[in-house]
């Protein structure tokens, strides 16, 4: 399973943010939507990442205020990224290694998604699910060969 086939079931609504905006208006944006990233673009490029766990640090380096914070000074500014390509269970790798719970989707410059390790996790059981169940009536139609229903019916 590959990046690509998660994106194709999430859609394609991205939300950004540019380094220069106040830490309140992304804030309220990731709040308004019910999104724990915002992807920092500045001039069509990929320059960060903005994630509750930058938000929180933030608040605590600053008394427990967004005052005065852009969202420059709280961002990750070298976020793992990945392509449509990757295969999940690199990812999963990737993210586990930096505790990374966001990553961006590139494709060379072009921002195509963010995924978030709920959606590789859910990618991974549902797999897993379908696997099962395929493997479930693969087994309720196994052939009996001929004679061997013969041996176990005597066997009863």
């Amino acid at each position: 399973m590959k990046v690509s086939d998660i994106l194709r079931v999430k859609g394609s609504t991205l939300f950004t943010v540019q380094p220069e905006q106040a830490l309140g208006e992304a804030t309220t944006t990731m709040a308004d939507h019910d999104i724990g990233s915002l992807v920092v673009m500045e001039h069509g490029d990929l320059v960060g990442m903005l994630t509750f766990r930058e938000v929180i640090q933030g608040l605590v380096r600053n008394g427990g205020s967004v005052e005065n914070l852009t969202v420059r000074t709280v961002m990750d500014d070298h976020p793992l990224t990945c392509t449509p390509e990757t295969e999940i269970d690199e990812v999963r790798r990737m993210m586990l290694n930096r505790h990374a719970r966001y990553m961006p989707v590139m494709t060379h410059k072009t921002l195509m998604g963010v995924i978030s390790f709920y959606d590789v996790a859910k990618a991974v059981v549902d797999g897993q699910d379908f696997e099962n169940r395929m493997l479930k009536a693969y087994i309720r139609d196994w052939p009996v060969e001929e004679g061997a229903g013969q041996e176990r019916q005597a066997l009863l």
